[in-house]
């Protein structure tokens, strides 16, 4: 079957449209915008980060470090250069893959807890490293100047261009994401992650698909920063490096099925209305990150394949369906 027939394709691409159609539906347009950007910035990370821990079953504690040097390098343009919307998000990707690409030639020689250690390590040094950049604003971050929205139509304006190409950069993501698991580049990396020794033996090349996948999988996490950084208008150091942001990403790969390509898009829509029904919860909303690490126990311990393996394993004709 040719992949642009594969109706596992059409699904993952039918419920990213509904959710960046939602906005378009409801009364309340502005506050569904905003909660529909939520959902799709989360099902952007969440892809990205499973072709890196889905298809090669490293974990990256720090994958939020790209989200925020992409950030930072198109805010940067934004503010400073007056730079269009477009360029600064190609240059947030080029920048974290660059990164992505120098850090990855060490640190995938690296495996299990001493790899996942070291993307922690990392997304701390970058945090630090950002607070002591007088360029980048230092401690207090950068602010957009309030005139830069003007090219856009004005700030409601701007806040409906950042919406509108979330959800085209998360469409791309979701293709890409079914196009390298159904190529040969894609086998490889699952061979990777089922026994790299053996992998190897079998001719795949590990250190260099290790590589490429972690500089993809880094790629559209620094695109996705430079738009919410912009629809903000603000970029400070705790925010663009925030390691509970890795962690909920994890919980929604592993929640909806880590080697999916469905299983992301389903993971963080589910956490997300979760995560806003906490906040508003007088009881919850404080030990949020702790409801996530005892979600990320029980989908271990119960439900390892996530909400797509359930689902396969429960109904043999949706195997097709749910890629």
């Amino acid at each position: 079957m040719k992949p642009w027939r594969n109706p596992g394709l059409w699904l993952v691409l039918a419920l990213t449209v509904a959710i960046s159609v939602w906005p378009a539906l409801a009364s309340n347009k502005a506050y569904t915008r905003e909660v529909s950007f939520t959902i799709l910035k989360a099902v952007a990370l969440a892809s990205s980060l499973n072709i890196l821990l889905g298809y090669t079953g490293y974990v990256s504690f720090g994958h939020i470090v790209f989200y925020g040097m992409g950030g930072y390098v198109g805010f940067y343009l934004l503010d400073v250069h007056n730079a269009p919307l477009y360029v600064a998000v190609l240059a947030g990707g080029l920048a974290s893959g660059l990164i992505a690409f120098l850090l990855g030639r060490a640190i995938l020689r690296l495996r299990g807890a001493y790899f996942a250690l070291a993307t922690i390590g990392i997304n701390e040094a970058a945090r630090a490293f950002i607070k002591n950049f007088d360029l980048f604003g230092g401690p207090i971050g950068m602010s957009l100047n309030f005139n830069v929205y003007k090219s856009y139509g004005g700030p409601n304006q701007a806040l409906w261009i950042a919406f509108i190409s979330m959800a085209a950069l998360t469409l791309v993501i979701t293709v890409v994401s079914f196009l390298v698991k159904t190529s040969r580049f894609g086998l490889g990396l699952m061979a990777i992650r089922e026994n790299e020794d053996a992998a190897e033996v079998m001719g795949v090349v590990a250190p260099s698909s290790k590589t490429w996948a972690y500089v993809l999988s880094a790629i559209f996490p620094g695109m996705v920063g430079v738009l919410f950084f912009f629809k903000n208008g603000n970029i400070e150091p705790p925010d663009a490096f925030n390691l509970h942001q890795s962690i909920e990403t994890i919980v929604m790969v592993m929640l909806g099925g880590y080697g999916t390509v469905l299983g992301p898009v389903l993971g963080s829509a589910i956490y997300q209305r979760l995560r806003g029904l906490l906040l508003v919860s007088p009881l919850f909303k404080n030990i949020q990150l702790a409801v996530a690490g005892v979600l990320l126990l029980i989908i271990i311990l119960f439900m390892p394949a996530g909400v797509v393996g359930w689902l396969r394993s429960r109904f043999g004709a949706l195997r097709r369906v749910l890629e």
